[in-house]
């Protein structure tokens, strides 16, 4: 039946992507996934469409569909149509993940390829599609666990993007190769006649780091590649977790362990599902780092949630299962998000509300929604807990503030203190991993415009701004800290006499009511001012061009005239 399938797709098209439909069928994909993948460069009419899904049925229809609106963009601007792209795909995502799974596929081979003579790609096009790889495409490979594809990405982006380095890092590697397949040998038979002894079933396989991660490590040490030690490593993968804990304290037994080089992500897996034991030990004069691991989870290593598909759901507690993907758990947030913003939120949901940015023009939001993508989405996370031991995702350098809001949206708007393992922290310090935060909220404490910049969550900055718009304006009252750095009154010497009448403000036909200035514009005569009546907290003069007042809903229905007085008739402009 998948024969046939597969032979239907190629007749339906004139360019099947056989290098697609082999890296999904490689990846363990299901029949319905590799035939689209065949199907994935070909764009195809209604009526072709309809043919499609007559002769391959709905499953595939939907898939290639899927695929080819992620891959269809709409402006010809290149900082629009990245992001477009971008935002189409994730979304698409979260309906039928092996939309990603095509598009990552494609990915690979195009950069498998172009090197290809026949391809006769201009080298500009060339380093755009590797640096894209690079950028989106292998974090979001390694986002969903799948390690082999992530690192073929990165070593593949690197040989179009700096191919002097990838040469270099190459010979590096195949120096003295017969030497360390023999010291990484003999590593593995002790380790397997220990493991013998006690009892366990160990498979040793010798690993070599991929290029991308040995420049990556030139470059952060300063170093060049033959001055790298810890190059060398050995994965073990046995039957239970009880035995990946018995093998670390074998391998400690024979070798010193480095302090500071051990992780546990069998108790703290990643957020993408990995699971294994990481320690670097001394051996023999080498830095060897040694991976643990059970056979489930290696399938779970290498293929990330793909593996879902290599066992019948259920059959196994080490799949990784796409709705326990903390990517589409948060992709989920955004798309609801979208769809509480109404009329415009389509666009303007995940772009400007749901990533809390300002409502600017097209060209920003989603340039902005792209920044987004790459700082919360694809980079490194921390785990931190609450006092009752649930565990909490963020992105690296979030604060207080970020897992406030994580918690609760009532906790974040009033949070006021936060203490780190039982130590009270400013709300602006970053956050680290494994560290129990726990949060004091008062009611009088709420969001200040101060807190934009510290946070690092769409989350939180989406709800610290819906505060602010909420109460009136985008100014946020004076912060102990603002107050603090404010001008000390100095000790008055006699008054001398008042040579210039003091200037006040003329709201409609009165010159005595209360008026607060807005600090988000800060007027100032002789600007052209305007009044806002607001809810509770008396009438708020911005400057007439003030951009916040783009963002109050019922502005025009609450405005009120207001003008500069000098006292001495002499008014100034009026709006």
């Amino acid at each position: 039946m998948e024969k046939e399938k597969y032979t239907v797709a190629v007749s339906l098209t004139e360019t099947p992507a056989f290098g697609v439909a082999e890296i999904l069928s490689l990846l363990g994909l299901d029949a319905d996934c590799v035939a689209a993948g065949l199907l994935c460069r070909t764009a195809f009419t209604e009526a072709q469409r309809e043919e499609l899904r007559a002769k391959l049925g709905e499953g595939v229809y939907a898939l290639t569909l899927g695929a080819s609106r992620v891959a269809s963009l709409s402006s010809t601007d290149k900082t629009i149509s990245d992001a477009e792209h971008i935002r189409k795909m994730l979304f698409a995502m979260v309906n039928d993940i092996r939309v990603i799974f095509i598009k990552l596929a494609d990915k690979l081979d195009t950069l498998r390829t172009l090197d290809n003579e026949k391809a006769q790609v201009p080298r500009r096009l060339v380093r755009l599609a590797a640096q894209e790889c690079l950028d989106i495409y292998a974090p979001l490979a390694d986002r969903l666990g799948i390690q082999q594809m992530k690192d073929e990405l990165e070593d593949l982006a690197l040989k179009h993007l700096n191919p002097d380095a990838f040469l270099q890092i190459k010979e590096i590697v195949a120096v003295k190769r017969n030497e360390r397949d023999r010291f990484l040998s003999g590593v593995k038979d002790r380790v397997l006649r220990e493991a013998e002894k006690s009892g366990i079933a160990v498979e040793g396989y010798s690993r070599a780091k991929h290029f991308y991660s040995i420049y990556q490590k030139m470059r952060k040490r300063g170093k060049a590649g033959d001055e790298l030690f810890d190059l060398l490593g050995v994965r073990l993968i046995c039957r239970s977790i009880e035995h990946c804990y018995t093998l670390l304290g074998i391998c400690h037994r024979l070798w010193k362990p480095i302090d500071g080089r051990f992780k546990d992500y069998i108790a703290m897996p990643k957020s993408n599902g990995y699971r294994s034991l990481h320690t670097t030990v001394m051996a023999e004069g080498n830095l060897l780092e040694i991976q643990i691991r059970t056979t489930e989870m290696h399938e779970t290593a290498e293929f990330g949630v793909a593996s879902h598909w290599l066992y019948k759901k259920g059959s196994t507690a080490e799949v990784v299962r796409v709705e326990d993907l903390s990517i589409i758990n948060r992709l989920k947030e955004w798309n609801a998000q979208q769809t509480e913003d109404g009329p415009g939120g389509a666009f303007l949901g995940p772009v400007a509300q749901g990533l809390g940015v300002p409502l600017r023009g097209q060209e920003d939001g989603e340039a902005d929604f792209l920044a987004e993508i790459k700082k919360e989405l694809l980079k490194d996370s921390i785990f931190v807990f609450t006092p009752m031991g649930k565990v909490v995702e963020l992105p690296q350098n979030a604060t207080a503030i970020d897992f406030a809001y994580a918690i609760h949206s009532d906790i974040g708007n009033h949070c006021s203190l936060a203490k780190a393992n039982g130590k009270a922290i400013p709300l602006s310090a970053p956050l680290q991993n494994t560290q129990v935060v726990e949060i004091q909220v008062s009611p009088a404490a709420h969001p200040n415009r101060n807190w934009l910049p510290l946070v690092r969550t769409a989350k939180a900055r989406n709800k610290i701004r819906a505060w602010l718009f909420q109460h009136d304006d985008f100014a946020a009252p004076e912060t102990p800290k603002e107050h603090a750095e404010r001008p000390h009154p100095q000790p008055k010497k006699k008054a001398e006499p008042e040579t210039r009448p003091l200037l006040t403000v003329r709201v409609a036909d009165e010159k005595n009511m209360m008026v607060r200035f807005a600090k988000c514009c800060v007027p100032k005569p002789p600007q052209a001012i305007v009044g806002f009546v607001s809810r509770g907290r008396g009438i708020i003069i911005h400057r007439a061009e003030c951009k916040s007042l783009l963002h109050i809903a019922d502005f025009e229905e609450r405005r009120i005239d207001a003008e500069w007085d000098a006292g001495n008739g002499e008014a100034g402009r009026k709006k």
